[in-house]
């Protein structure tokens, strides 16, 4: 009887002890079940704003007006009145060159035409009441008439001894020194007109039916790498340049803010068309893969990935024409390492 009391006994231990590792195992795996990764992610939501396409090129800026200051007469330069960097008039006189010569000159006619003009006025007269021949009056009338020419030429070289600025500007080189022996159209300045700046663009013709006249442009510099200048489309030619397949296009900068120089390099951005309130993601959540374009969306800590159709793209920003509403919130860094319906924890972005 003791023996099958104890028989009975070790029985219900091993029931209950494989009972008890049943249970254990029950419950390693539904810890098992718990352990999926979780993968940190930065994310960014849906919003609207305004975006816009634009062409871009690079130029250098040029000064549209521009001139070559010459001499115009021969002779040693007495003055110079202006420097590299000073503000000139249109018809401000610069420079001076000695003029004691084409003075000399200017009086020498001026006597000989005075003469002559006396000789004409006293044949004029003789020849109304017919005392002279008409010869002898034409002769005298063409003399006097081909003196005041020379007289005219020599005030006129006279005059040209005092330089002038053909162009309102700023005085951007200088050639000569005083002293110096200068003759005729010989350079002496250079003035430059810093208003207004343009940008010659030569554009592919396959772009020429969204480039229009006045259309925003916009300029960066090298020189000034956190300046922005803003312009429009001034000109545009209407052929295309047969061996490069371009046509021109003339941009001018409105504000220059003082800053700008002709010679500067620089990136131009001409916008040709603004869409208003769109929906915009950052550029960075967008995963392209052949022709297909996708975002991963996170709703309910898990990340489920979605097919998209995007339009303009603009500086960190992309334009998103259907495949998610307002608000969503997409994946902007960790894509990597997701997979459909994968779990996730969102971190905020430094």
């Amino acid at each position: 009887m003791k023996s099958f009391t104890s028989l009975k006994l070790l029985l219900s231990s091993v029931v209950i002890l494989f009972t008890l590792q049943a249970c254990g195992g029950e419950e390693m795996s539904e810890n098992s079940e718990d352990d999926t990764p979780i993968i940190p992610v930065e994310v960014s939501s849906v919003s609207r704003g305004n975006i816009s396409a634009y062409y871009s090129n690079t130029a250098t800026l040029e000064a549209e007006q521009e001139a070559t200051v010459v001499s115009k007469v021969r002779g040693i330069i007495e003055e110079i009145y202006v420097e590299e960097g000073d503000m000139v008039q249109a018809g401000q006189v610069i420079a001076k060159i000695e003029d004691d010569q084409y003075q000399i000159e200017a009086d020498r006619a001026k006597a000989t035409l005075d003469r002559l003009y006396n000789d004409y006025q006293r044949n004029k007269e003789l020849f109304d009441r017919e005392l002279i021949a008409a010869e002898t009056f034409q002769n005298s009338q063409f003399e006097y008439e081909s003196q005041k020419a020379t007289y005219d030429l020599a005030q006129l070289n006279l005059e040209y001894t005092s330089v002038r600025s053909p162009i309102s500007g700023v005085i951007s080189r200088r050639h000569v020194k005083a002293g110096n022996m200068i003759g005729t159209d010989q350079p002496m300045y250079r003035v430059t007109d810093f208003t207004p700046l343009q940008a010659i663009l030569h554009i592919p013709e396959h772009e020429m039916s969204k480039i229009r006249n006045n259309q925003r442009a916009e300029l960066r510099v090298d020189a000034l790498p956190n300046e922005m200048f803003i312009g429009h489309v001034e000109r545009i030619s209407p052929v295309v340049d047969s061996e490069t397949g371009t046509f021109k296009v003339t941009i001018y900068v409105d504000e220059t803010k003082d800053m700008l120089r002709p010679g500067m390099f620089g990136r131009v951005k001409i916008v040709y068309d603004t869409r208003e309130n769109t929906r915009m993601i950052p550029k960075s959540a967008v995963i392209s893969e052949d022709l297909a374009q996708s975002v991963y969306v996170i709703k309910d800590s898990l990340a489920f990935k979605k097919e998209i159709q995007t339009g303009y793209t603009n500086g960190s920003n992309v334009e998103v024409i259907n495949g998610l509403d307002d608000g969503e919130m997409v994946v902007t860094i960790g894509q990597g390492s997701l997979q459909d319906s994968s779990k996730v924890s969102v971190i905020e972005s430094l």
